[in-house]
């Protein structure tokens, strides 16, 4: 697994820059651009630290494909929710997720 290339992909999708993404792990933004400059693999806690940012699990960083393992709290109360919207509430969501990306 490209442990690097997924972080940036993460990054990216979310549009942060290594700055905003060191804010959003509250590491230091040294570690981050090290990280990449250094092509070094990141630390077990500075790992958890960007899963944490990105709002993920570490199992869901580690699943090969796009079904997560695991579920955060906030995932599984999302998904809660959503089984009680009617079809015309899914669609309204999902239009609202393509317009915020």
């Amino acid at each position: 697994m490209d442990i690097l290339g997924k972080i940036r992909r993460l990054q990216k999708e979310r549009g942060w820059s290594e700055y905003q993404l060191s804010k959003e792990a509250k590491l230091a933004q040294s570690t981050i651009s090290g990280l990449y400059r250094k092509n070094n693999l990141p630390s077990l806690p500075t790992l958890e630290a960007l899963c944490r940012a990105f709002g993920i699990t570490l199992s869901q960083f580690f699943v090969e494909g796009n079904l997560p393992v695991d579920l955060t709290e906030e995932q599984q109360q999302m998904l809660c929710a959503w089984g009680a919207l009617t079809p015309e509430q899914k669609e309204s969501i999902f239009h609202l997720l393509k317009a915020m990306q």
